[in-house]
Formats: structure tokens, C-alpha cells, sequence
């Protein structure tokens, strides 16, 4: 196919799906073949994993908030167990993303279950991305603190927020509406950090970007993953997009370039390149 797919139709398919669009739209729009448009952003979102690993290093925030995000593939976690689905693949899965509230840059998100490994896993690959001491912001999820104990150490200043919703109920929580938030306390965990940047608003806002953006979170769609692999590699597809390539009204220049990590803004056309060679 890389020979065949004209690099401009395949800067237009991959920048529709960074926009938004859902693949039968982007087919609808290019001419181009579902399965040529998934196989394409599946190549190139994993290609996209791969340049952050080896570009997001050795960086210098001050400040990190972290969260996690619901989706699922193929079907919601209580549809799988009620069909008894030997393919754990399928149900619920979490997106845990990390934040610099200063340069809005990503340095780390991983995709997977929400329990304690998967939190393991996540925070100690964000501490292996940051060069100094670190204020860090998290909701109560009661994993974060023995994450951040392991991967940190004594070396970070680390709070929490905590909400307390109108409704208890988890389910009616991830509603298109959620609860209201009738009180909201922030909680020194270990260090020193500033209680006025005890917070995860810019993180919850990422989240909001990633599911206007990645078509598989958006709420209420029939758009959802099938396959793992697919929505890992949409979710890393959005996360270079937002790093590298979409200008940031607040910081007025990409994310990476406001971490030094970029000296200029991407195209969707550098991205391609760089995964195709």
C-alpha cells in the first residue's frame, strides 16, 4: 500500500482522523477504502508510539497532572461478562495520560486496565521521562499513591484531589452528564507541593481534546475500537498530532516546542515520513 497511496492522500486521511472524522467519513471524503484508511492509521499511530518513545526524554516540567480516561473495545465490560468472553481484549479500558500544565506538551500515556500494575507501569515510565523534581496532581484513585511512592520516591511533591459527587453510583458517574461536584478538598500525599497547583483541570481538559479528536472516545458513538491494537494506535496517533503537529491558542506554538523538544512545528506529511522512512 505505501507504494500504491499517493503521499497526499494519505497527509488528508491521516489529518481527518487526527480532526476527528470517523473512517467511513475520511473514505467517503478521499475515495480512499476503509480497510486501506485503517490499515494506514494503524501503521502510522504505531509509528507515531515510537517517535515519542525515543523524542519525549529528558524533560524539564515543573508540574504534572495525571488522570485517566473510560473507553472500551468491542463492547462495555458488563456486555463482555454477561457474554462470558474468553478475549479479555474486549470491555472496558483505561487511558492514563500525564500533563505539563505549563508547556500543555503529553510526556506519557499508557492504555490498559485500570489496577495497580497498569498505575505502576504508567507513572514509572513518567518518571523516567523527567529530569528534575516534580509537583504532581492526581484525582483519589488509591493506586496513584503507591505508584508514585515507587517510581519517585521522596523526590516529588505530590497531591491529590479529591471530589465528592451528588451520586456515589460509578456508573452514573461515566453518564453523558456526570453528578454534580458538591465539594472539592485537595490533599497533601508526600513533599511539599503548592496547594494552589493541587489540581487536574488542565488534565480533564486533555481529556475532553482526546475524545473531540479520537473519534473511538467520542461519547454516545457507534465509532468504538474493535481491536486493541486499533485503539492503541488511534490514541498515539492523537497524542503526536497534539504534540507535534496542532498550534496551542493558550501557549501560541505546538506543546513540544514549548517543552524544547521541537524547534518547529510538525505536518501531518513529518509524521508520515518519519514513520514510512
Amino acid at each position: 500500500m505505501a507504494n500504491v497511496l499517493p503521499l497526499e492522500k494519505k497527509v488528508a486521511a491521516i489529518s481527518m482522523l487526527c480532526e476527528g472524522s470517523s473512517i467511513r467519513s475520511v473514505e467517503r471524503v478521499t475515495g480512499i477504502h476503509r480497510d486501506t484508511i485503517m490499515r494506514l492509521a494503524v501503521r502510522i499511530g504505531q509509528g507515531c508510539k515510537r517517535i515519542m518513545d525515543e523524542k519525549l526524554r529528558g524533560l524539564a516540567c515543573r508540574r504534572v497532572e495525571v488522570d485517566e480516561i473510560w473507553g472500551f473495545i468491542a463492547m462495555k465490560e458488563k456486555t463482555a461478562a454477561r457474554k462470558e468472553e474468553s478475549d479479555r481484549t474486549k470491555g472496558d479500558v483505561w487511558t492514563w495520560v500525564a500533563i505539563d500544565p505549563d508547556t500543555k506538551l503529553v510526556p506519557a500515556f499508557a492504555i490498559g486496565e485500570r489496577s495497580q500494575v497498569m498505575a505502576d507501569a504508567f507513572i514509572e515510565d513518567l518518571a523516567a521521562r523527567l529530569t528534575h523534581r516534580v509537583q504532581l496532581s492526581s484525582d483519589a484513585l488509591k493506586v496513584y499513591q503507591g505508584a508514585v511512592e515507587r517510581a519517585f520516591g521522596t523526590d516529588v511533591d505530590y497531591g491529590s484531589v479529591v471530589k465528592t459527587f451528588s451520586s456515589a453510583d460509578v456508573e452514573a458517574q461515566r453518564r453523558y452528564s456526570p453528578p454534580e461536584v458538591i465539594r472539592i478538598d485537595r490533599e497533601v500525599v508526600s513533599g511539599n507541593p503548592d496547594p494552589r497547583h493541587i489540581s487536574t483541570s488542565h488534565v480533564e481538559k486533555q481529556n475532553h481534546t482526546l475524545r473531540m479528536h479520537c473519534r473511538r472516545l467520542a461519547r454516545l458513538t457507534n465509532a468504538f475500537s474493535k481491536k486493541i491494537e486499533n485503539f492503541k494506535a488511534a490514541v498515539a496517533l492523537h497524542y503526536a498530532y497534539y504534540n507535534f503537529v496542532k498550534m496551542h491558542k493558550t501557549i501560541r506554538c505546538t506543546p513540544a516546542m514549548a517543552a524544547g523538544v521541537a524547534t518547529s512545528p510538525w505536518t501531518v506529511g513529518d509524521l508520515i515520513t518519519m514513520v514510512e522512512g
